[in-house]
């Protein structure tokens, strides 16, 4: 059995468009480099005619592994699972939309080993995405480099080339909330940008929307950090003081003076406000012992339904 120099991870989900021009477009790239290859495909739970395509791919080419999810698992689920099947001294985890172009790879692979980088990351450079979205993108990574103490950039995501050790340091954590940037951005080793160009969707839009979105935020935030625990531990300190200022306030006013009014309305106020501090605060505990009851179930990331590769692999 062959260990090839490069291994090509690519999660799949609703590209039945695009499967055989990103299959064509990895080869093209890496062909000229002389170096063995693989391209491993994961298919997420596609509902359209994906895997069927893969499958036709693999019989007509030796150089592709393809694996099928039982279900939807995630994004980053499907990335793990191409991970721990990838066998390559370099491993090049990219996007099947396209978007993550192909033709970078030679470049990425290129400063990785002439710089002697253990990894090297894309810049994308005038994404092509819509404004909505890269506001969107660009507050998570905000929030998230803030909350998690990890300097994230909105312009990097998946797209980039990982040495072995990079990749079985990754493959290491087996936590079921899975977001592949940032686990890269924790294991360290030595890393570098590269400025690549971002092209457009070749067909369809983009899985993620809103809600999708902000509960992969959530979870990430949550997996990452404890911040916004002692957010709360600081704004409930913060209320602590002001309380006790307020009370000292109107104690020493009314031994000097009568107070002209009943305070119905403040104490009413207080009672809400209060209230909804503490609600926030049990939400937040609770969603932290949520996700520990999960992580605690320790269920497998993800499950493969079906397999196709070579005999000779």
């Amino acid at each position: 059995m062959s260990i090839p120099k490069i291994s090509v991870v690519s999660p799949v989900y609703q590209a039945e468009d695009c499967i055989e021009m990103l299959v064509a477009k990895i080869r093209g790239a890496l062909e000229p480099l002389g170096l063995s290859f693989e391209i491993i495909l994961v298919d997420d739970g596609s509902h359209d005619l994906s895997w069927s395509k893969i499958t036709k791919l693999c019989q007509s080419d030796e150089s592709i592994r393809a694996f099928a999810l039982s279900r939807n698992f995630g994004q980053h689920h499907a990335i793990t699972a191409g991970l721990d099947q990838a066998r390559g001294e370099w491993v090049i985890v990219m996007d099947c939309d396209l978007q993550d172009r192909p033709e970078e790879i030679p470049q990425l692979y290129k400063k990785a080993v002439s710089e002697n980088f253990d990894m090297v990351l894309a810049l994308r450079s005038n994404r092509r995405d819509s404004f909505v979205k890269k506001l969107w993108s660009k507050s998570f990574y905000f929030v998230l480099s803030y909350l998690s103490g990890q300097k994230l950039n909105s312009e990097i995501a998946n797209f980039g080339i990982y040495h072995r050790k990079v990749v079985d340091a990754v493959n290491s954590m087996r936590e079921s909330i899975r977001y592949f940037p940032v686990l890269a951005q924790w294991v360290g080793f030595k890393k570098a940008y590269l400025e690549v160009n971002h092209a457009a969707r070749t067909s369809g839009a983009s899985n993620y929307n809103f809600k999708r979105s902000l509960n992969l935020a959530l979870n990430v935030i949550l997996a990452s950090s404890d911040k916004p625990l002692r957010i709360l531990i600081k704004l409930g300190s913060f209320i602590a003081v002001v309380a006790i200022a307020s009370g000292l306030f109107i104690f020493f006013k009314a031994l000097f003076s009568e107070l002209p009014y009943p305070g119905w309305a403040s104490l009413i106020v207080s009672i809400w406000f209060f209230g909804g501090v503490i609600m926030a605060t049990l939400g937040m505990v609770g969603l932290y012992v949520g996700r520990s009851f999960e992580e605690g179930k320790a269920r497998p990331i993800y499950l493969i339904r079906d397999r196709v590769e070579s005999a000779h692999v």
